[in-house]
């Protein structure tokens, strides 16, 4: 079983998204890793571009952390070392994720694995910023909200006036060795900021680690998702199929329906061309 995105390439083609389009899928064609949604095959029709990845029912952790659910310290520790993995992996082949965040960290029966990867291209930071994004969500995993109090409205310069003024406070029953390493995760001199793999794994608090077991997914996890349930938030998925202007279950209906209202006259259609991995 898979789980597969689509995309109209009508509206591709008139929000001139389709290189975007095209790069992402060169990008995922390239990529295989055990922490990576992992992407399978492309395809096309006369509307639609599809995209078959992974299927992951654990939901991801941003609904966890809406349900209310605590992530114990070792259970951090262990979604910290399989997402520094996949880090570690998206560095050699030259790519920033760039967002770092619960919500695109989905689980499976066991462990986390990120969603959507991004070229970093843009100037003024590179792949430290992932580093840093690692450490926020490891914040907001263990306290249920963000070491940072600001809106998707605040300015940038008071965002960044944010960083460099307010200290982010951690509780006292975490672990020193959980706070040390996530002030080296949040620290705002890029120089000082864990930025590599190599470097979280040379830390104390990572000594006792198996890798190798991580890689593997062999460890046990603290924290299972229920396989009874539907790990997501059935209203607003409703609220989606709701909105979707060309559902997918129509798609037969409507395409017939539009071959007959075009007969035989040859009008163009949007056609982009898409390999298989």
């Amino acid at each position: 079983m898979y789980a597969m995105k689509y995309m109209n390439k009508l509206k591709c083609v008139e929000r001139n998204e389709v290189r975007n389009v095209l790069k992402e899928l060169q990008i995922m064609q390239n990529l295989e890793h055990p922490f990576l949604v992992n992407f399978w095959y492309s395809f096309q029709d006369e509307e639609d571009m599809f995209m078959v990845v992974d299927l992951l029912l654990g939901g991801d952790l941003r609904y966890h952390l809406q349900q209310n659910v605590h992530f114990s310290e070792s259970t951090v520790k262990l979604y910290i070392c399989e997402l520094s993995l996949a880090l570690g992996y998206l560095r050699t082949k030259r790519i920033i994720h760039r967002d770092i965040k619960p919500d695109n960290i989905l689980l499976d029966e066991h462990a986390p694995e990120l969603f959507q990867s991004y070229e970093g291209s843009h100037p003024g930071y590179s792949f430290s910023v992932d580093w840093w994004s690692l450490g926020i969500t490891a914040y907001e995993l263990l306290r249920g909200q963000r070491p940072y109090v600001m809106r998707s409205s605040t300015p940038a310069n008071e965002i960044l006036q944010t960083f460099h003024k307010v200290h982010p406070s951690y509780p006292a029953g975490w672990s020193l060795e959980m706070k040390s390493l996530l002030r080296k995760l949040l620290c705002i001199d890029v120089q000082k900021r864990i930025s590599c793999l190599a470097e979280l794994q040379d830390l104390d608090y990572m000594s006792d680690v198996n890798w190798d077991a991580v890689l593997s997914k062999q460890l046990p996890p603290g924290f299972i998702p229920n396989r009874r349930r539907l790990n997501c938030d059935p209203t607003f998925e409703l609220e989606e199929m709701i909105l979707e202007s060309k559902p997918l279950h129509k798609k037969k209906k409507r395409l017939a329906r539009k071959t007959k209202d075009q007969g035989s006259d040859g009008s163009p259609q949007v056609r982009l061309s898409i390999r298989n991995k």
